[in-house]
């Protein structure tokens, strides 16, 4: 037994001596040459998933009691599939595992090269698949060495075992168990890599063709890197069976060295450094596929969208990323999972958002969906698609999304991830979702029939259903500049108003010294001329705290009306949605007289000072702080045409008469797209800013 613990550190010294070369073109050359495969088929996962069960009680750290009598790593394993699985084929390939098993004990006992040994073993499976022949040596040396291990674990409690350990004289390694830890430690490393190469390997295999073509990187690298792999892997099977076989009939001066215990280390190391190589050309493989993938199904849903549906079911499963195996990936109001099938042939809104929808606006529309829907008798249904950085998904997004998904009394997906890549790139692409939520509308043939139907639910409500382009072009042409549209619903008391003639005053800003004195000298002229006036103060966007600030002292003072915050927010949310909606109608400045008025308070209120608007039936007039507030502090200048024109014809003369000696407008909208960039976060907290753009015009 000396000799043959002689002949293998003669096979690790080799080891030594061949894993410092490198794979050179001619080395590589000489495993390539012995590559003939005649296209036989063989699928190896159940095989490896035997032989990986077999390999996980060969590499337990050495302890002490695994190795007298104790139950170790013989803890039962299911693998009654892969041994279901796998029966076939191991008995087609028996014959071949016993001759690849005969070879490796043969090598490994007699001494030899490793490198020649592992062309012997390519030599003998030439005619196999790259992962089918690492596969076949995994197997051979794990029904080899798995017996010795089987019989290791058994010595101490069963006669038949002890005897066959005597015989091999196994029971040594019990002496030494403590001092032979570095070996089975290094053992365990190197069987370890071993398993992970041929893994990879075989994943590499079973990438889909028809995404990913072998002749292009990243698949092409990966093909030209596979057979160097397969020689590693194939080579550490030799070093191990030589390590293994060299405890059998061990001697006191091997027990003592730690030179074989290096070698598999670094072995070890140089596959682990293969598989770590292998995984970045798998992950761009995969990226690749992916591509492939989101790219046919992003085509996919544009034809869908193009092509005429019977209804709108299998829109819906391509937005949801639904299968008609299992369409319920949605819940309904009450959030209990749906049927897809509750949607069918109803028209359809999409919320798109991410989760920075504010929480006014989920209020307005569920006052829209809840309540609204049902008095007016519309029929459709509301679908919130949120869309999300999956990357970037962590606990707080998730207990932000389940927030937003408990606020909604409509459907919802289930969780983000359901939207997948390709539908989410078609939002953006053809539905131009940037970051301020939208709306797209559905008929229920699945029919898109606006890409920005929210525009409508804020300026008209139910009264735009079902939603389409044609019936916000209607809804515009009879229009006209009132107090009705600007105001619409936000003040309870306007109809009365309207009714009673009075003038009606809207104004903004948030300079208090200027609201005291123009409120107070607007009202003195009122009562002068014994008209009924009401002013309403309508706040400044995007300045909610300080708005809420001067609301108080507005109404501490009684100044006039002043409006809470939600609406606030939502008549300046109504009047950004009047532009953006006019322009998508292409309509131009010059013709479109309310255009016009929604850009000038638009402006207005991107100043810093205040501004006003009167209405009086169907005259109107507006100014900014300083030209009003002089205008109507010089109202004896128009006093006699008050008297004979009324209020707002009057001022509006006398405004008109005044030139401004210079100007400074600014107009600020919510950036929709361009060519800057559309996320950038906030240095402060590191949430996605909204982008703005300004428009400026300053003649000074």
């Amino acid at each position: 037994m000396a000799t043959q613990s002689s002949h293998s550190q003669q096979l690790m010294r080799s080891e030594r001596r061949m894993f410092s070369a490198s794979d050179d073109s001619a080395m590589m050359k000489q495993i390539q040459s012995t590559h003939s495969p005649d296209g036989r088929f063989l699928d190896v996962k159940p095989i490896l998933q035997v032989i990986d069960n077999v390999l996980r009680h060969l590499t337990p750290t050495i302890d002490h009691h695994a190795l007298n009598g104790g139950q170790g790593h013989m803890d039962a394993i299911d693998d009654s599939s892969a041994t279901m699985d796998s029966n076939g084929m191991l008995e087609a390939l028996a014959f071949l595992v016993h001759k690849i098993s005969c070879e490796i004990s043969c090598k490994c006992s007699g001494g030899g090269d490793a490198h020649a040994t592992t062309m012997v073993l390519l030599n003998t499976l030439s005619s196999y698949s790259w992962d089918a022949k690492v596969v076949i040596t995994l197997a051979a040396f794990a029904v080899n060495f798995g017996e010795c291990w089987l019989i290791l674990q058994l010595c101490t409690t069963n006669s038949l075992a002890k005897s066959v350990a005597l015989l091999k004289q196994l029971p040594d390694i019990l002496e030494y168990s403590h001092t032979l830890k570095p070996h089975f430690d290094a053992l365990h490393k190197l069987i370890k890599a071993m398993m992970e190469v041929t893994k990879c390997i075989v994943e590499f295999t079973e990438l889909p063709s028809q995404y990913i073509s072998s002749d292009v990187p990243p698949m092409s690298i990966a093909v030209a890197h596979i057979p160097t792999a397969a020689y590693w892997t194939i080579r550490s099977v030799v070093a191990c069976a030589a390590q293994i076989t060299s405890l059998v009939g061990m001697r006191y001066e091997f027990v003592t060295s730690t030179s074989e215990a290096w070698e598999l280390s670094s072995l070890a190391h140089k596959v682990c450094s293969i598989h770590e190589h292998l995984q970045k050309i798998l992950h761009l493989c995969h990226q690749h596929i992916d591509e492939k993938k989101q790219t046919e199904a992003y085509e996919g849903l544009k034809h869908s969208f193009g092509t005429p549906q019977l209804d709108n079911s299998k829109i819906l499963l391509k937005i949801f990323s639904l299968s008609k195996e299992d369409p319920h990936s949605l819940l309904g109001p009450d959030k209990t999972k749906v049927h897809i099938e509750v949607l069918r042939r109803k028209h359809v809104l999409l919320l798109i958002s991410d989760l920075d929808i504010t929480h006014e606006e989920i209020q307005v529309l569920e006052s829209l969906y809840k309540y609204d829907r049902v008095t007016s008798e519309v029929n459709y249904e509301i679908v919130w698609l949120p869309i999300v950085d999956r990357s970037a998904w962590n606990d707080s997004y998730q207990q932000k999304f389940l927030s937003l998904q408990s606020m909604m009394p409509w459907y919802t997906v289930n969780h983000p991830s359901i939207i997948e890549p390709a539908v989410v790139k078609y939002t953006r692409e053809v539905w131009n979702f940037v970051k301020k939520p939208i709306v797209v509308t559905l008929d229920p043939l699945g029919k898109m029939t606006c890409p920005s139907a929210l525009n409508m639910l804020w300026i008209w409500g139910n009264t735009a259903f079902p939603f389409t382009t044609d019936r916000e072009a209607s809804l515009w042409k009879a229009e006209a500049w009132t107090v009705e549209l600007l105001v619409d619903g936000l003040e309870p008391n306007l109809s009365n108003w309207v009714r009673q003639e009075k003038v009606i005053c809207l104004y903004g800003g948030e300079e208090m010294e200027w609201i005291e004195s123009f409120t107070s000298a607007t009202k003195n002229v009122a009562q002068f001329l014994g008209i009924g006036l009401e002013m309403v103060y309508v706040g400044k966007n995007n300045a909610k705290e300080r708005v809420k600030k001067i609301t108080g002292l507005i109404n501490e003072r009684q100044l006039s009306h002043a409006w809470q915050d939600a609406n606030v927010w939502f008549f300046w949310k109504r009047l950004e949605s009047m532009l953006f909606s006019k322009t998508q109608h292409g309509k131009t400045n010059e013709i479109d007289v309310i255009k016009q008025e929604v850009m000038t308070l638009l402006g207005y209120d991107g100043s810093e000072q205040g501004w006003a608007v009167f209405f009086s039936g169907t005259n109107m007039v507006r100014a900014k702080g300083n030209k009003v507030l002089n205008a109507i502090q010089s109202f004896e200048q128009w006093e006699d045409m008050a008297r004979v024109s009324g209020f707002v014809s009057a001022i509006r003369g006398h405004l008109e008469g005044i030139a401004d000696e210079h100007h400074c407008t600014r107009l600020i909208l919510p950036g929709i797209s361009g060519g800057i960039a559309e996320t950038v976060v906030c240095a402060e907290c590191g949430r996605t800013m909204e982008m703005y753009i300004m428009y400026r015009c300053c003649d000074e």
